[in-house]
């Protein structure tokens, strides 16, 4: 099995006509926590959805999860989604479902059907994100936090390759956001998960330093540019 989850080779990333960003080279291994920087229409989140199937890789290579994105369908784009987790600023959980609720639909939605196997996961991706007494609590009860957690928890159930956060700590304060932050870093070295995060929070990066891609004037930028 491949150490690389995300090898993109001179990848060309659109938004329906425009293009954002061009002649894009990146690799991120497994287990490797990547920040992915920039200002806002920078490309960051046309990235994040070329790489997880929203937006069609038109321009070059790319393989995610053992995935050619060139050659996605209908078919193959809800596979590539179950090797990966992603977690957006807003949490988009089901406001109607309790905690398990949500993450039952989830489970039940890809394919798992034996009920001691769903309690089980359930059990298990709630007591990664510090979260397993609040199973039965509905989402408006919880804090921002504790909603983005069980975001994360959603990501976790089918054991991603990686994790893909659109700025998961963008409506979050500073103390809630070193939690976030730190829970996805202990996620990615304790079960070799790749994460990339996208954030313009540079407190946080300068806080937690971590391997770094910026967006810029249409390219990738990495640290291994600069040192060239």
């Amino acid at each position: 099995m491949s150490n690389l989850i995300v090898q993109l080779n001179e990848a060309g990333i659109f938004q329906q006509k425009h293009q954002v960003l061009n002649a894009v080279n990146l690799k991120i291994s497994r287990g490797e926590f990547t920040y992915l920087i920039g200002k806002t229409g920078s490309g960051k989140s046309s990235l994040l959805k070329t790489l997880y199937g929203a937006l069609p890789l038109k321009v070059g290579k790319g393989i995610v999860a053992g995935y050619d994105l060139g050659s996605l369908d209908r078919k193959t784009i809800p596979l590539l989604r179950r090797e990966l987790g992603i977690v957006f600023q807003d949490f988009n959980l089901l406001p109607d479902r309790s905690v398990q609720e949500n993450l039952r639909f989830v489970l039940e939605a890809t394919g798992w059907k034996e009920e001691s196997k769903i309690k089980e996961r359930i059990r298990e991706v709630l007591q990664q994100v510090g979260l397993q007494e609040k199973y039965r609590t509905m989402p408006h009860k919880l804090s921002g936090g504790e909603q983005q957690r069980v975001v994360i928890a959603r990501a976790l159930l089918n054991e991603p390759q990686i994790i893909l956060a659109d700025e998961p700590t963008g409506n979050l304060d500073p103390e809630t956001s070193d939690d976030i932050l730190l829970l996805l870093r202990q996620l990615a070295q304790k079960h070799n998960t790749a994460v990339l995060f996208a954030t313009h929070d540079y407190r946080i990066i300068e806080n937690f330093p971590a391997r770094i891609i910026r967006c810029l004037n249409g390219r990738i930028i990495t640290e291994e540019d600069i040192e060239v």
